[in-house]
């Protein structure tokens, strides 16, 4: 099965995203992918993902341009400007899902909240991809 998850950036949500679906599931193909891309994975993320053993030290921002002529049996979207931006998929696409989630890096307050508020989300993201991935097998 073949997934793609797309938000704005690229640089929490949907990487966290990825990452969860890649640990419940290895058989998937999951890419995330970022109407506007940012130049880097944020570093909370990485941090907040490592705490649940997951690494995504190495994942790279992309642009969803480049998958926009691929098959995928789902698109998720998890913010929604990227779903009010998502763009015209010309391969095929089987489900289009989304699921909005706060975007952390724009929380502000003292660093011990904004990490607590990257967690939250994290937390957040899991549950939702948890119930996504068990409803998968009900396919």
């Amino acid at each position: 099965m073949r997934i793609l998850i797309l938000c704005t950036g690229n640089s929490c949500r949907s990487q966290m995203a990825e990452g969860i679906l890649r640990l419940l599931d290895p058989r998937l193909e999951v890419i995330s992918a970022g109407t506007l891309p940012a130049p880097r994975v944020h570093p909370l993320a990485v941090r907040v993902m490592k705490e649940i053993g997951v690494d995504i030290a190495s994942a790279v921002p992309k642009s969803v341009d480049r998958f926009t002529g691929d098959a995928f049996d789902a698109v998720i979207t998890v913010c929604d400007n990227a779903r009010e931006t998502c763009p015209v998929f010309t391969g095929t696409v089987g489900l289009r899902l989304h699921q909005g989630f706060d975007d952390p890096a724009l929380f502000h307050g003292t660093d011990g909240e904004v990490l607590q508020e990257f967690r939250r989300v994290r937390d957040q993201i899991r549950s939702f991809f948890t119930g996504f991935h068990t409803s998968l097998h009900a396919l």
